[in-house]
């Protein structure tokens, strides 16, 4: 997708406005993933994950309002060093988030560095809930599920758990297997899997 600031008029707040790339707008696999985007974050009420407001169709395609977060990603911060407190304070951030995730069964599947905001006042936000895996959402009366093909594997490589890694079933463990990787390169600056390809990375995890 591609994230855009907007102001909404109505309300008198800036947001941030994610639709699909118009390459990608006919992709059903692409389009399931927004849709999976936006019901998985919308179920979820706390402060450490991005706010949902709305999502539709217009002439130029599905979009989705979102909450604008002012700040950088956590990869951004990375580039400047963490001491262990802060990498302390970002961390249980992001634990929290996650635990309610798993809580209400959803597992992110893609935690990593650049889906972490960090704002100008040091809270964090976990973004992009596209590619995760819901069991089961109840909305308004209507239970949604998703599911993947098996032996398929999403995700990014070097924050992949195990069982990601070779396309078997997913639970909140992975997750926190992505979360100790983002762990330790904030507290020591390297990546724990280091190779010189991504096959390398995924031998190694």
């Amino acid at each position: 997708g591609e994230v855009y600031r907007a102001h909404d008029p109505r309300l008198r707040r800036d947001v941030a406005i994610k639709v699909i790339s118009r390459a990608l707008a006919s992709d059903a696999v692409t389009v399931d993933r927004f849709i999976r985007e936006a019901i998985s974050a919308s179920a979820l009420n706390h402060p450490n994950v991005v706010t949902i407001y709305e999502t539709g169709d217009t002439a130029n395609g599905r979009y989705i309002a979102m909450e604008l977060v002012q700040g950088m990603t956590l990869r951004e911060v990375l580039r400047d060093g963490l001491d262990p407190e802060q990498a302390r304070d970002i961390g249980r951030q992001v634990a929290e988030a996650l635990a309610v995730a798993h809580g209400a069964q959803i597992v992110h599947r893609d935690v990593k560095p650049e889906n972490v905001m960090v704002r100008e006042d040091g809270y964090v936000k976990v973004l992009d809930f596209g590619l995760a895996r819901v069991e089961r959402v109840e909305r308004e009366g209507v239970t949604v599920s998703f599911a993947t093909g098996s032996g398929l594997v999403i995700g990014t490589i070097g924050y992949m758990s195990p069982e990601q890694a070779q396309g078997e079933p997913v639970t909140a463990a992975s997750d926190v297997f992505s979360l100790g990787v983002v762990l330790y390169e904030a507290l020591t600056g390297q990546h724990p899997f280091p190779a010189s390809s991504a096959l390398g990375v995924l031998h190694a995890i």
